[in-house]
C-alpha cells in the first residue's frame, strides 16, 4: 500500500484477496470502513480500481490496483467519551503508543460495550489522538485483542502513522507472538494449523473451521513452551489475523485454550475428575487464559524494527504457580 497525507491510498489485490467484491475488500482492508461507506465511496468515484470506476460488487482480479482516498468517516452512532480508565504505556514517542492491555477490558465501544473501553482511556489521557484513523470510536487504533485477551496493542498517535500501520498489517510485516495455555499436550514439539476461518452459519457472532461463504485464509504456527500435567503453555505465530483465529485454531486440533468458554471443550473438565484440586483450579479460571508477548514492527517514521513485550500477566502466571503446586 502506498498513501499520501490526504488520505490516499493504493492497494495491489493478492492471491488471497483475488475474487472478493471491491466493496468488501475496502471493509477487509480497512476494518474501520463499513460497507455502506464502502459502497459510497466506489458509486462516487473515490475508489478505482487500476484508474477505472467499478461497481461496489465487482470482483477483483490479481494484479488490480485498488486506489482510493478516504475523505469521509464510517456511519458512527457517537463519539467515545474520555474517561480516566488505567493504561499501561510500555513504549511511547511522537508517531506510536505501545499499550500492555489488561484482561476484561474491550478495545472499542461495540453494541453492549459503549463506554468503559482502552478508547476511552486514550481520549483522556492522550486527547490528541482524537480524529485519528477513520473511525471516531477506535482513534488511533489499528488492531485489537479480545476482551478476555491480555497483551501488546500498538496505536498511531497520527494519521501518518495510522496508514503505515495498516499498510504494515495489510502486507503481514508486523510480527504478533502470542502465549496460550492449552488443554492436553500436542505430540510434536512444533507445528503450523492452516485453516481457512469463516463466520458460524448460525451463531454469527462465532466463528469457525471453514471452507464456505466467505471463509477466509488464516494461518498459525506454534510450539511448545512448558509441559504441565495435560495441560501445555503454547508459544503462537500468527501469519493472519482472522477474529479469533488461535482460540478456532487451537479448538480445531483439540487442544483449546483453558478458560475458553466460546470454543473451549463441552465438559473441559471432566479429564481432571480424578484431579479434584487440579480440577477446581481448572473451573475457578476467569477468562481464557491467551496473552498477546510480543509484537514486532517496523517504524512509521524511521524505518527502524521494534519489538515490544509483556510477560505474562499475574493471572496466568497465578494460575500456573498453583496448577503445579497442586
Amino acid at each position: 500500500m502506498h498513501d499520501n497525507s490526504n488520505g490516499s491510498f493504493a492497494i495491489r489485490v493478492d492471491n488471497d484477496d483475488i475474487g472478493k467484491r471491491l466493496d468488501t475488500f475496502i471493509t477487509t482492508t480497512f476494518p474501520e470502513i463499513s460497507r455502506s461507506t464502502a459502497s459510497r465511496l466506489i458509486r462516487n468515484g473515490d475508489v478505482t480500481v487500476s484508474g477505472a470506476i467499478k461497481k461496489p460488487g465487482y470482483r477483483v482480479n490479481g494484479g488490480d490496483i485498488v486506489y482510493g482516498t478516504i475523505c469521509e468517516l464510517p456511519d458512527v452512532a457517537f463519539k467515545p467519551e474520555p474517561l480516566d480508565i488505567d493504561i499501561d504505556i510500555i513504549f511511547e514517542d511522537s508517531r506510536l503508543l505501545v499499550i500492555n492491555k489488561k484482561p476484561g477490558i474491550v478495545v472499542h465501544p461495540s453494541p453492549g460495550h459503549g463506554n468503559g473501553t482502552i478508547a476511552n482511556g486514550l481520549l483522556y489521557h492522550r486527547p490528541q489522538i482524537e480524529g485519528v484513523g477513520v473511525d471516531p470510536t477506535r482513534p488511533g487504533i489499528v488492531h485489537r485483542l479480545d476482551k478476555d485477551t491480555s497483551g501488546i496493542m500498538v496505536v498511531a498517535k497520527t494519521e501518518s502513522a495510522y496508514k503505515y500501520l495498516v499498510s504494515q498489517f495489510k502486507e503481514r510485516l508486523i510480527s504478533k507472538k502470542y502465549l496460550g495455555i492449552v488443554f492436553g499436550i500436542p505430540d510434536r514439539e512444533s507445528g503450523q494449523i492452516i485453516l481457512n476461518i469463516g463466520r458460524h452459519a448460525s451463531l454469527r457472532k462465532k466463528m469457525t473451521v471453514t471452507d464456505h461463504g466467505k471463509a477466509r485464509y488464516a494461518e498459525t504456527h506454534w510450539k511448545i513452551r512448558e509441559r504441565y500435567d495435560r495441560l501445555s503453555l503454547l508459544e503462537f505465530d500468527i501469519k493472519t489475523g482472522r477474529t479469533h483465529q488461535i482460540r478456532v485454531h487451537c479448538a480445531a486440533i483439540r487442544h483449546p485454550i483453558v478458560g475458553d468458554l466460546i470454543y473451549g471443550f463441552k465438559k473441559p473438565y471432566k479429564v481432571f475428575d480424578d484431579m479434584p484440586l487440579l480440577k477446581k483450579i481448572i473451573t475457578s479460571v476467569p477468562r481464557q487464559m491467551l496473552h498477546a508477548w510480543q509484537l514486532r514492527l517496523r517504524h512509521p517514521e524511521t524505518n527502524e524494527t521494534l519489538r515490544f513485550e509483556a510477560p505474562l500477566p499475574d493471572d496466568m502466571i497465578s494460575f500456573l504457580e498453583n496448577f503445579k503446586a497442586n
